[in-house]
């Protein structure tokens, strides 16, 4: 159900209540690729006035679109727009919608269709969008009456940005779009059936109250949660009225500076021996914002089983999916934290327990080995962190590169690393970090890629020269999929099963030519070899104001560690090469 106070004199086509539609609720940038079925949402976009600061980006694949306004939302906390045409337009959008279901990114992905006298016929590049997508989406449309777009429109964002957010889709039929109304504009939302709003009760409080006062050894697990609940300053003055330590998810990473001295880092499967073992040690859990992912628990049996679990999440579907909670609170992290922070916890002394943590630290932190000249990935990721201070939106792509940056890179800002963790998406770091530069203009936005990764939307350099967006890239290039190899290493004795992505005809010569490539794209690139180049060549991809791309030429047979088995416990971590 939704109020409507607003009532427009004038009729108007479809396809200009959408964008009216888009501006109303505030929207900057669009991705979009048009096609038949969405070309009359395109043709209203070029009417519109100057004043509506309303941007519209053309990429080069639906893909790359919707992984921009993925960046565009993650960097943001604002929701992501993009826009595709009907069949395979809207089919290519389906690895962003899942990635974004997953990591709860709020988009919203509006899709052109067929006319509705078509529908079911198979025609020209008709696909059923709405019943693919359902199970991936947070919700979904399919407009039927010109009439319903102004209400569609408002609850599509109202539902993107609410509670846990999530990606939804409205599919709107070419009839529609063509057809006219005068629309009726809603000011406000009201779904019966749906309540994002969640807070803890007074009884909930004191059960966490409660457990945190009988606690000698409690840690914090914070995840992606506190950052969607933008909890970061609340989460802050909680550590410190506390003194509680704190470890984070890959996607919780930011949430809390890592240069505290009660931050230790990440924990998993390749987090730091020191954050697993403070997990595996504690007397006390405090989950918030987290879903207790497998990449985390490993044997989830032998996860914390030690200590009583708080758990706090505004999904309730989470609480208990995986691992049962003592004190389980459906709620936004935000409210619990500030409402924490207004009780009187009676602080305890932590300190015994902080030391134990930082003796861990002290005998196992992150290490890697020098091999002469070569380029250690850690060591450029270290150099790259120290040289801007912390002070950059990384983006990553999937494998060994995305987790060397989650290690190496000391984030200090939330949402200063985007990266795509649940479905693990290769290819999204360079489109992401397109939409996150086009979100956070003032900030340098570097996405940190493996050569495999890189090439799967290496198209979107066309996006960045000719939109003029000044997102740089740093290829971790091995010239294999080095995550894969790692797994071959440890558990296939060594056996290549596809894995090389080099040129088999001419070993000695990375491939593809990244700097060529790019310099054909009319992106300005370099490639580096040896370790006396990287710190130079890291202040010239700094200092470039425009799209820059550095291949950096690194050992292949280097693994990320530590590394917990999947399905294994601490106990099981693997620390030396």
């Amino acid at each position: 159900m939704t109020a409507t106070v607003e009532k427009k004199v004038q009729s108007q086509k479809g396809s200009d209540i959408v964008v009216e539609g888009l501006i109303r609720e505030g929207v900057e940038v669009i991705f979009g690729y048009p096609g038949g079925a969405s070309m009359e949402i395109h043709q209203a976009l070029t009417r519109v006035g100057e004043g509506a600061n309303l941007r519209v980006v053309l990429p080069r694949h639906e893909q790359g679109a919707v992984f921009a306004a993925e960046g565009y939302a993650k960097a943001t906390g604002r929701v992501g727009v993009v826009l595709a045409t009907s069949g395979p337009g809207a089919t290519n959008l389906m690895t962003g919608i899942v990635d974004a279901k997953m990591d709860s990114v709020p988009i919203v992905a509006i899709t052109g269709q067929v006319p509705q006298a078509m529908i079911g016929e198979d025609a020209f590049q008709e696909t059923e969008i709405v019943g693919v997508s359902r199970p991936v989406t947070k919700h979904n449309y399919l407009v039927q009456r010109v009439e319903e777009l102004p209400r569609i429109i408002k609850e599509a964002f109202h539902i993107a940005s609410t509670g846990r957010p999530g990606p939804v889709v409205i599919d709107i039929p070419k009839d529609v779009q063509q057809s006219e109304c005068v629309p009726e504009w809603p000011s406000e939302v009201h779904l019966r059936s749906y309540r994002p709003r969640i807070e803890a009760r007074v009884r909930e409080l004191k059960e966490i109250a409660s457990a945190i006062r009988e606690s000698k050894k409690p840690i914090i697990y914070a995840g992606n949660g506190t950052i969607c609940a933008n909890a970061s300053q609340e989460l802050a003055e909680f550590v410190e009225k506390t003194g509680i330590p704190i470890v984070m998810t890959v996607l919780g990473l930011g949430a809390f500076p890592a240069d505290h001295p009660l931050c230790f880092d990440m924990l998993g499967m390749h987090g730091a021996v020191y954050a697993n073992y403070a997990v595996n040690h504690a007397d006390l859990l405090l989950a918030l914002g987290v879903r207790f992912d497998d990449r985390v628990t490993g044997k989830v049996e032998a996860f914390a089983k030690h200590g009583k679990i708080v758990h706090v999440d505004v999904d309730a579907s989470e609480i208990n999916k995986i691992k049962t909670a003592n004190v389980p609170v459906t709620s936004d992290v935000r409210y619990v934290l500030k409402k924490l922070n207004e009780m009187d916890l009676g602080r305890d002394d932590y300190s015994q327990w902080v030391e134990e943590l930082n003796r861990v630290k002290k005998e196992k932190p992150f290490q890697y080995r020098s091999e002469g000249d070569q380029i250690m990935p850690q060591y450029i990721l270290q150099q790259l962190s120290e040289k801007t201070k912390g002070r950059a939106i990384i983006t990553t792509g999937v494998g060994q590169h995305q987790m060397w940056a989650a290690q190496y890179f000391r984030f200090l800002y939330p949402r200063t690393l985007l990266t795509s963790a649940g479905l693990g998406a290769m290819g999204f770091g360079y489109p992401a970090a397109l939409g996150a530069k086009l979100g956070c203009p003032d900030w340098p936005v570097i996405d940190v890629d493996g050569d495999g990764s890189f090439v799967m939307n290496i198209q979107e350099l066309a996006t960045a020269h000719t939109e003029d967006i000044a997102a740089k890239a740093l290829i971790l290039n091995n010239q294999h999929l080095g995550m894969v190899v790692q797994w071959e290493d440890r558990f296939y004795s060594g056996n290549r099963a596809h894995t090389f992505i080099g040129d088999p005809h001419d070993l000695k010569s990375p491939y593809p030519d990244f700097v060529k490539v790019a310099q054909g794209f009319g992106v300005e690139a370099r490639r580096i070899t040896r370790k006396q180049e990287v710190s130079e060549a890291l202040d010239e991809m700094l200092a470039c104001d425009r799209a820059y791309v550095l291949d950096v030429i690194v050992p292949y047979t280097e693994h990320v560690l530590p590394m917990i088995p999947a399905g294994h416990t601490f106990d099981d971590t693997i620390y030396d090469s």
